[in-house]
């Protein structure tokens, strides 16, 4: 998400906010996640680094993506990400990142079951056939937030 007086002045209103989402690495990536309804995100190095502002996980929840696969988080935009009902997840297998293209279809054959079971989940290239194990170090309350789609509906639940 940039910073600054270009997308400040929307700070309350989401769906706008959400038109500057990668803009600068990907100027189609608001049109492709909104027809998409749903996705994730493939990403590098210290992802969401700078990115503290809740806006940063809040805009691609509004997109659909269920969840963030990475070599590695910034701590503070993974902490929101779970808040937002985001899968914060990392490569098992750092090369995996090399083999994943842009419109590549990822499927999570038993993303509920492997996500309360352990540290790793399974997932599947549709595109390519490759199998990959993505790792998480969620605690049972994040997994349980998480599962809930973030942390005003798990208030929601137990209140």
């Amino acid at each position: 998400m940039p910073a600054g007086a270009k997308v400040l002045p929307y700070r309350s209103n989401i769906p706008e906010i959400a038109k500057y989402t990668f803009e600068a690495v990907d100027p189609t990536f608001y049109e492709n996640a909104k027809n998409a309804g749903k996705g994730l995100i493939i990403g590098g190095e210290n992802y969401g680094q700078g990115s503290s502002r809740e806006h940063a996980a809040l805009a691609p929840m509004f997109l659909g993506v269920k969840a963030v696969v990475v070599k590695s988080f910034a701590r503070i935009h993974k902490a929101n990400l779970i808040n937002f009902g985001i899968a914060p997840l990392t490569f098992k297998n750092g090369s995996d990142y090399d083999t994943i293209s842009k419109d590549d279809i990822i499927s999570f054959p038993s993303f509920i079951d492997d996500i309360k079971k352990g540290n790793e989940v399974k997932a599947i290239n549709k595109t390519t056939g490759k199998e990959m194990i993505f790792l998480h170090d969620l605690t049972a309350k994040s997994i349980d937030i998480l599962l809930e789609g973030g942390m005003l509906n798990y208030t929601k639940k137990i209140v």
